[in-house]
């Protein structure tokens, strides 16, 4: 009994000495000052910053305070190599032309599978390129980025003859100011039709009513990505035909995605695959006279002022580091404004640009 109690007591007094460290611990961590962000500086950018990053802020800052000018030439010899290397003028899109009844599809994901095209899945390609030998003369590509929070850059975007949104972005509830309405292509992964429809096995009215802020525009899929991709890609179809839907659904080329990871990589870009955004951009400056990029920043932290920033202007999820490289990529595009071939638009649209 003695015993007992003796631990008992040893137990309570070595107790009592931890949540007495925990105390004193916690209440000095109190009286910490937080850590407040740096003030506007063109040279400082956070010290908190992913490994990586800071660097290409820097370079980020040091170009783009530079008055920003086209370069015809610098122009026209990238989209010449572009469209040589990727022909996506004419083969960014599976259509009845290219791609006919008993053709072999290879998968540009899954290199050894492929699926030979029956009259059903012949039926839902569409008969002919979208808009051949045609070049808009300007093109709004807007990705998704926190940099479009309070940009106020919703009437610039909607100015451009051709707008082009990746992933079913959402434009209605207070966003249409600083991302604009108007959709001439969208892009729609799989991974937003499994996780916020469903696969569209049972949320098909769900989806379809979010496709109504897009009207008329190409809903473009990446059918032949992965084997996985296709069924899904053909419910999309078939969801579409049976609510009578203006949107009309197309489907990548894996033979022009295969061809443009190809180019990226000859320009540096190691990635395993390319992100939805960088597609857009190459795809915008085959088809394109002038290329304006808004909603592109990978980084936390905003340029201007380095206050924090989410990841997307309506959530704040991450992009998958596994398959994409988001800084390399940007340092790319930020490598093409500065030769005039296309242009970033980083800060507020309504009162100036950074």
């Amino acid at each position: 009994m003695r015993g007992q109690l003796f631990s008992l007591m040893i137990t309570i007094l070595l107790l009592g000495s931890l949540l007495t460290c925990v105390f004193w611990h916690s209440l000095n961590n109190y009286h910490v000052e937080p850590q407040k962000l740096p003030p506007h500086q063109k040279n400082a950018p956070h010290p908190g910053l992913c490994k990586g990053c800071r660097e290409v802020i820097i370079k980020v800052l040091e170009h783009y305070s530079k008055p920003w000018k086209r370069q015809e030439d610098n122009y026209q010899k990238f989209r010449s190599q572009l469209r040589s290397q990727c022909h996506g003028d004419t083969k960014a899109f599976i259509t009845q032309g290219n791609t006919p009844v008993g053709s072999k599809i290879v998968y540009d994901g899954e290199r050894k599978r492929t699926l030979e095209v029956t009259p059903d899945i012949f039926r839902t390609f569409i008969k002919e390129y979208p808009f051949p030998n045609k070049t808009f003369d300007a093109c709004a590509v807007v990705g998704n980025g926190g940099i479009l929070i309070n940009s106020s850059c919703g009437n610039r975007i909607d100015s451009a003859q051709f707008v082009i949104r990746c992933n079913l972005p959402p434009l209605a509830g207070g966003y249409k100011e600083h991302v604009g309405i108007k959709t001439n292509l969208v892009t729609a992964n799989p991974s937003i039709l499994i996780e916020k429809y469903q696969a569209l096995i049972k949320y098909r009215r769900p989806f379809m009513e979010s496709l109504h802020s897009y009207g008329n525009s190409l809903l473009l899929l990446p059918a032949f990505s992965f084997a996985r991709n296709t069924p899904l890609s053909m419910r999309v179809v078939y969801t579409v035909e049976d609510f009578q839907s203006r949107i009309q659904p197309i489907f990548f080329n894996p033979l022009y995605l295969q061809s443009l990871g190809a180019f990226w990589r000859s320009q540096g870009l190691k990635e395993l695959r390319l992100s939805t955004g960088i597609m857009m951009v190459s795809l915008a400056l085959e088809h394109c006279a002038n290329v304006h990029l808004y909603g592109f920043w990978p980084f936390s932290f905003h340029p201007h002022d380095f206050h924090t920033i989410t990841n997307h202007y309506y959530d704040d999820k991450k992009p998958n580091k596994a398959f994409h490289a988001m800084p390399v990529e940007f340092e790319l595009l930020m490598r093409l404004h500065s030769l005039g071939v296309l242009r970033l638009h980083l800060g507020e649209c309504g009162a100036g640009e950074l």
